[in-house]
């Protein structure tokens, strides 16, 4: 099952006792030492809550999940944070990239899936294309995985068959260029074949000579969406994709800049929203376009009915939402409109939270 798959589904789930623990991890030793502690120190917090708001029987089921969970958890194997959904009918544990905001525990009739939602629109699955003459791969990646190398439509190519062996030939560089653009060409076909299967976006690692012959043949340029020197010290696939990544991450925070300065542009239009009582209800009523939030901004409320709400401190009270934004940022995500959030504070000169409508 995906992220997105899981997602959906736990947003989806009502449960009189859904617990959330949300915390920040560490991938390597000792550091990822401490993580089975702060852990279980959440879990003593969420077991004295749900007993004081529900009481021991009627949520023995949870409780018993939370005696147990700990040891589920493989932290020599982390990565940033650590997202448990618990309920009577649900145990989901998901090991996420993204740092969480805080070590959490929330409890609500619904799981607070707004990490979730981060991660989702975060999560993106693009090509990498190992370019040399002596030989080129190409490999599928999510993030900062590699899910497979590609091997057909020609993948992964031998090294450059072209090569020029005639002495006075090769002392002719435009003939030379021709031959390496030739190579280049048979493989921008078979990456533009690919591209046309996955839709995927492709991040090229090579030398800046090979990469702009690559583009000057290229049948669909802007399928080659960033480049990076290939580091032939390092150039084994954790390295590789590592250094794909770090371009997808910032291009993503380009493309996060680019939404603030588009709410900037939309104010004089009147479909910009900042009041959070007004951003909940065009949430649940489908006119959430692009709605980005601060990262560090959350609020407890008290639900008044299934479209009103008040404010709280106290986001451990019995029957408080630990953070309305949650619920908000599925509704908009869910209605196919857009979500961000970020740490940007230019976001902070219209809002901590702001929400474009459609109309």
């Amino acid at each position: 099952m995906t992220l997105k798959e899981k997602l959906e589904k736990l947003a989806s789930q009502v449960n009189e006792t859904s617990v959330t623990i949300s915390m920040n991890t560490h991938r390597t030793s000792p550091e990822n030492q401490q993580d089975e502690i702060v852990l279980k120190n959440l879990i003593k917090e969420a077991e004295n809550r749900v007993i004081d708001e529900f009481g021991k029987r009627p949520a023995s089921g949870v409780l018993e999940k939370l005696a147990i969970i700990s040891e589920k958890i493989d932290h020599q194997h982390n990565l940033e944070s650590l997202h448990l959904f618990l309920s009577d009918e649900t145990e989901e544990i998901i090991k996420s990239t993204w740092p969480a905001r805080s070590n959490t525990v929330e409890i609500d009739a619904r799981f607070a899936v707004r990490p979730l939602i981060k991660a989702a629109v975060r999560s993106q699955e693009y090509l990498i294309l190992v370019l040399a003459q002596s030989g080129t791969k190409l490999f599928q990646a999510e993030n900062d995985k590699i899910i497979r190398e590609v091997r057909d439509g020609g993948f992964p190519f031998p090294e450059n068959p072209f090569y020029i062996t005639h002495a006075d030939i090769r002392s002719d560089g435009k003939q030379v260029d021709n031959q390496v653009k030739e190579y280049f060409n048979r493989i921008d076909k078979s990456v533009v074949e690919m591209y046309r299967k996955t839709d995927l976006k492709v991040i090229v690692i090579s030398t800046s000579d090979n990469y702009n012959k690559l583009l000057e043949v290229a049948d669909i340029p802007s399928i080659y969406i960033g480049h990076d020197h290939k580091n032939y010290s390092e150039s084994d696939e954790h390295h590789i994709v590592e250094q794909a990544y770090e371009m997808i991450r910032e291009k993503q925070k380009e493309e996060r800049a680019q939404a603030i300065e588009e709410l900037k542009e939309a104010v004089p239009t009147g479909k910009i929203l900042t009041d959070l009582q007004e951003i909940y209800q065009a949430s649940l009523d489908g006119r959430g376009d692009l709605l980005i939030i601060h990262q560090d901004f959350e609020q407890p409320v008290k639900m008044i009915d299934d479209r009103t709400f008040e404010y709280v401190e106290d986001s451990k009270d019995p029957g408080v939402v630990d953070d309305i934004v949650s619920m908000i940022s599925w509704e908009v995500l869910s209605k196919k409109g857009r979500v961000h959030f970020t740490q940007q504070d230019e976001l902070l000169d219209i809002g901590e939270i702001v929400l474009k409508t459609r109309y």
